[in-house]
Order: C-alpha cells, then structure tokens, then sequence
C-alpha cells in the first residue's frame, strides 16, 4: 500500500513542479496590442501635411493635440485655438468606417471671429455663430473617397452637423448639434 501511495506522490508532486514552472515562465505583464489612432493631413490654403498619432490606448496624446490645434488654425489671420478632441475622433472613426486611411484635405478648420464675419460678409451660408469659431469644426474632403460617400458616412455617425457642399467640393463635419445641409 505505501508504493501506490507513494507513487501518487510523485505523479502529483511532477504535477505540481510542471504547473509551476509555467506559471513561471509567463511574462509578468500580459502582452497587449497598442491601440493607436492616428490621422493625416492636407491643408489645401498652406500646403502643408501633418500625420499624427493623435490617441493612444484610449488616452488622448496632449503634444499631438497640440500639434493639430497649431495645424487646424485659422491660416488667415494667424490666429489658433483648441481643437475639440471629439471633433478629431469624429473624423477618425468617419474613415474607419469608410474602410479608408487616406489623407484628408482640410479647406477650413478654426476661424476667428474676423474671418468668419469677413465670410458672412461674401456668403449667405455661412452661420454667425459658427462651429468653426470653436473649434468644433472642419471642411473636409477624403482623398480616396468619394465626396458623398464621405457625406453619408458622417451623417450615420450621428456626432453632429454635417453639411454637403457638391460645388465647393467639400464636407462641413462638425461636433455640434445633429442636424444636416
């Protein structure tokens, strides 16, 4: 009887050592993927480019924030502000659901407000109390996809107005109110 007893022992004490060495063996973090999000543009007035990794696990990445409010400002005057996060989002997840990684072509993103009464002053359609004067919006177009496929995916992201400018050749997206033109 000791010699199945025993025998059981050491069956169960291999066991034992083998779990344990695995254990052991695994790395002390678990490898996780990064999620990265990140966009590029085309500022269609001062021809310059910016590509940035805008948002990392989750977190915004404040120097790139940085960097997009001193790309999206108002090339008019000079003049810059905050860009809103959710705006940059917004855009992000309009191209992912095109299945797209293109570059957008920025025709106007912050406005102050002597830019954008100079505008009222030319154009009916633009607002007096503009999104852009918050830096909550942008005119855009994608370059590997069409305008009104781009005008579509925005208006089913539901994050806020979306204007459709077929002449001029862009997208008014903006992290206002839903509504659409």
């Amino acid at each position: 009887m000791n010699r199945v007893i025993a025998k059981k022992r050491r069956v169960a004490l291999k066991s034992l050592l083998g779990a344990t060495i695995a254990v052991l063996l695994l790395p002390a973090k678990p490898i996780m993927a990064v999620d990265e999000r990140q966009l590029s543009f085309y500022h269609t007035h001062t021809k310059k480019e910016l590509h940035v990794t805008y948002q990392r696990n989750g977190e915004f990445i404040d120097s790139a924030l940085l960097e997009i409010d001193n790309f999206l400002f108002d090339f008019r005057t000079g003049d810059a502000a905050a860009i809103d996060p959710d705006l940059v989002d917004l855009v992000y997840e309009i191209r992912e659901s095109l299945g797209s990684d293109g570059t957008f072509e920025v025709i106007s993103a912050y406005r102050s407000p002597k830019t954008n009464e100079m505008l009222r002053g030319q154009s009916r359609s633009v607002a007096r109390n503009s999104q852009h004067l918050l830096g909550k919006a942008v005119d855009v177009r994608l370059r590997d996809v069409e305008l009104m496929k781009l005008r579509d995916a925005a208006l089913a992201m539901q994050g806020g107005g979306v204007g459709y400018y077929e002449k001029s050749n862009f997208v008014h997206i903006d992290t206002g109110r839903v509504r659409r033109w």
